[in-house]
């Protein structure tokens, strides 16, 4: 921000997207300079939807089945229904199957076991005696 030549002014330089992101000066008063500035700070205690809550990635399927049926809104049969594995729906849309090896296009890849969030995985060792 820049000293403004009016008292009570803010002047501040920012980047114009629209025109090749050409560097421009705006002046305004400070009271319209603090409410826009607030306009993007949260109240203690919020976070931010885009990372955290209801559309956080982690939860995000969960979530939103919760929220249509407490809404009593029915699932879209264009929509993947959690209930059916993913790997199914990919072969229904693109004909291919996930589960065949990517290598030789034959065998069939099978799940040993799944690993927890985090939890590293240790192999079995052999007792070579």
């Amino acid at each position: 921000m820049r000293n403004a030549r009016k008292r009570g002014q803010v002047s501040f330089r920012w980047k114009d997207y629209k025109h090749e992101q050409r560097p421009k000066t705006m002046t305004l008063t400070a009271d319209e300079f603090i409410r826009r500035f607030l306009l993007h700070a949260l109240p203690p205690g919020f976070r931010r939807i885009r990372y955290y809550g209801l559309f956080s990635h982690a939860h995000r399927r969960d979530a939103v089945m919760h929220c249509r049926k407490l809404l009593l809104v029915p699932v879209s049969d264009l929509l993947p229904r959690p209930s059916i594995d993913y790997r199914e729906w990919y072969e229904a849309l693109t004909g291919e199957s996930l589960r065949r090896c990517p290598k030789c296009g034959e065998g069939a890849m099978l799940i040993i076991d799944k690993l927890a969030r985090g939890q590293s995985y240790v192999p079995a060792t052999l007792d070579s005696s």
